[in-house]
């Protein structure tokens, strides 16, 4: 994220705020381990998925940094 590659999305996982080929596959990786993290949470709490990756999105929301991007609700990619 502080390199502006990634940016954090309302769902919990990141976007490719750059598209290429290296950024597309760390997007891929980074959801990949935040999905098995969500599950993992998701069946430890009784929870859905779907409400486990909403209050995490939230959560990393708030940790968006200085010059580290975020999709807002309109879609577009925004500058913290």
């Amino acid at each position: 994220r502080k390199q502006g590659l990634v940016g954090e999305q309302p769902d919990g996982y990141v976007g490719a705020v750059q598209n290429t080929a290296e950024v597309s596959a760390l997007v891929k990786e980074v959801n990949a381990k935040r999905r098995a993290a969500y599950e993992a949470v998701a069946k430890q709490n009784g929870q859905s998925l779907s409400v486990v990756e909403k209050l995490s999105a939230e959560k990393l929301y708030q940790k968006v940094g200085p010059g580290e991007y975020f999709l807002d609700a309109s879609g577009k990619w925004r500058k913290n």
